[in-house]
């Protein structure tokens, strides 16, 4: 029987929360994330949640004396790409044109560096999207 991979797409407000924190910082115990958390619910709250998501399988820990310490299973990078997927549906309706265009507003590129990597990327789009 295999194992369905975990969704990093349907997690509750405080899992994400709790995910976010476990990627800004690779690893935390259960009151590392209790202080990190806004508006914190309770240690035993925590704890549950944490619960929940080693049983989706987001998740995995090991004991270090007498605390468990909580890792990610998925990379920065595949989470990164789960969080881009969800920023496009919830505030772009799908589109990448809506939300390049919403990123530039938000910040122009630092440098013709930067610019010429981006425009270096579209090109890339381009020649892949006229692949067979």
């Amino acid at each position: 029987m295999s194992q369905k991979k975990p969704n990093l797409e349907t997690l509750t407000r405080r899992e994400r929360q709790i995910m976010d924190i476990l990627y800004a910082s690779g690893q935390a115990t259960a009151k590392e994330i209790e202080e990190k958390i806004p508006d914190a619910p309770s240690g035993a709250t925590v704890r549950t949640i944490l619960k929940v998501l080693l049983k989706k399988g987001h998740i995995h820990h090991r004991q270090e004396g007498r605390a468990f310490v909580y890792e990610p299973k998925a990379t920065p990078a595949k989470a990164a790409q789960s969080a881009v997927k969800r920023l496009l549906e919830v505030f772009f309706q799908g589109s990448l044109e809506r939300a390049v265009s919403g990123l530039l507003d938000a910040r122009q590129p630092s440098s013709e560096e930067e610019l010429a990597r981006l425009e270096t990327l579209i090109r890339q789009a381009r020649e892949k999207s006229s692949q067979p």
